[in-house]
């Protein structure tokens, strides 16, 4: 198991990165090699990659997510990975993102793949691309402010 961490910081509120975050269905348009995400539910995310000439589809889980601070995920199928990824902000104008990603590379081209460090060099490469992309537009598309618990840390009724 490979993990990766890469941070950016983003001219805009912490509120407007993290809602952008939320539009999963975007990421295709700066995350390189994604090229399709569908949001089924709150929590289910499906996912069309291609990564060094490897086409995959799987399914990814939503197990935590609280406004403004965090969204952390596992797939549930397909290549086995999971991450998350933090929001800190820095001034009422900019914020701190970090993402957390480990995953399992199967067969020979992802396993030399990550030895080569591409998993790197593309994260790094999506979170400068996401800071792009949401300092040209300024403001988010859309959000989803609802909040996911792990199961074992449910609030009380």
């Amino acid at each position: 198991m490979s993990t990766v961490t890469e941070t950016t910081e983003v001219a805009v509120p912490v509120r407007t990165a993290y809602n952008q975050w939320t539009q999963f269905e975007e990421f295709p348009q700066f995350m390189e090699g994604v090229e399709e995400v569908q949001q089924r539910t709150d929590t289910l995310t499906h996912w069309v990659v291609e990564i060094g000439g490897i086409r995959r589809e799987f399914d990814a889980q939503i197990v935590e997510q609280t406004p403004d601070q965090l969204v952390e995920w596992t797939s549930i199928n397909g290549p086995r990975h999971a991450g998350v990824v933090t929001f800190e902000p820095m001034d009422a104008g900019h914020t701190r993102v970090t993402m957390q990603m480990e995953i399992e590379p199967t067969g020979l081209a992802e396993s030399a793949a990550d030895a080569l460090g591409l998993l790197k060099r593309r994260v790094k490469g999506d979170l400068s691309r996401f800071r792009e992309y949401i300092e040209q537009r300024g403001a988010e598309s859309g959000a989803w402010r609802g909040e996911v618990h792990p199961p074992d840390t449910l609030p009380p009724r």
